[in-house]
């Protein structure tokens, strides 16, 4: 890694900062920190399965493949366990996260790239949220870019209250295990996750490699994606934004992805949208001509033609 490219003009330097986010993020990494002090199996277990949750079936089945992209449908009862999950993850409501994501999405590396690595490394790591305007507050700004979820009175409250849930499962640990688990269930867990889903954003837009011509930086990267349990995948996802499936080829582990078909055998997910490759070739040289919902690929009138998606979410 080149530090002086991940710092170099960085943006972060020159907003104010939000001294109340900044104050919890420190918080939790001293936090994870003392965890280290006192390891025992059993709670580094906690904090795996934890982690788990919270980044797999929270933040990529349905934070983002579920809520932001409408990857594949599931049951009311499902979307929301799904995102109290999310919650857990200590990224914010469904609202603020999904508006985010699909900022992101329509001004890639652009004017109103909420975290571009093009305004600097760290701000896309975590500079954005740290310091200038974040826009957890800024309901119009908002607004427009989840209007569905406005509409839905779970989501609305979810959004407001969205760390009940994670302060409710700290208490519980603490009841039933003591401090030490708190630290590597609660603490450490988070830290990790969250340094996850920001190489994301940072990582997957600087370093790594290319199969799609997008008209952006996004990279695949299997390190990423291992720590992400399949969101590293990070060009292909940009070439195909609403395909429920991120690692497009056998080597590309994509465990969000794995879990969305569990879910379609339990008959708990249908219309899973996936791309039609044609071949390992199409995989490696150009964008596939359709993403479809995979109980409907032969349905050649829900093809999806160009070099990208039409649609950005």
């Amino acid at each position: 890694m080149q530090l002086s490219r991940f710092f170099k003009g960085d943006r972060t330097f020159a907003q104010p900062i939000v001294w109340v986010t900044t104050s919890f993020m420190v918080a939790f990494h001293v936090g994870a920190v003392a965890a280290l002090f006192v390891f025992s199996w059993k709670g580094f277990l906690l904090a795996m399965v934890l982690w788990w949750v919270a980044g797999s079936l929270g933040i990529g089945m349905g934070y983002h493949r579920l809520l932001t992209h409408r990857s594949y449908k599931t049951p009311k009862w499902m979307e929301y366990f799904l995102t109290v999950c999310g919650t857990l993850a200590l990224e914010g409501g469904p609202i603020f996260w999904v508006a985010t994501h699909r900022m992101h999405h329509q001004n890639t590396d652009k004017k109103g790239d909420p975290h571009s690595p093009r305004d600097g490394g760290f701000w896309a790591h975590m500079g954005w949220i740290l310091t200038g305007q974040t826009m957890h507050n800024d309901s119009a700004g908002l607004s427009p870019y989840v209007p569905e979820l406005r509409k839905d009175k779970f989501h609305t409250w979810i959004s407001r209250w969205h760390w009940v849930p994670i302060t409710i499962l700290g208490a519980i640990i603490l009841v039933a295990g003591g401090w030490q688990y708190v630290l590597w269930g609660i603490f450490f867990r988070t830290v990790i996750g969250l340094h996850s889903t920001w190489l994301v954003n940072s990582a997957t837009h600087m370093w790594g490699t290319r199969r799609f011509p997008t008209r952006d930086t996004s990279k695949n990267s299997f390190w990423v994606a291992l720590l992400t349990f399949g969101e590293g995948w990070h060009n292909n996802h940009h070439a195909h934004p609403q395909s429920a499936r991120h690692g497009l080829a056998w080597y590309e582990l994509d465990l969000n992805w794995y879990g969305i078909q569990a879910l379609r055998m339990l008959g708990l997910a249908r219309d899973v949208k996936v791309p039609k490759l044609h071949s390992v070739e199409d995989r490696k040289a150009s964008v596939p001509r359709r993403l479809l919902p995979e109980t409907k690929r032969r349905n050649e009138s829900r093809g999806m033609c160009g070099q990208q998606s039409s649609t950005l979410w």
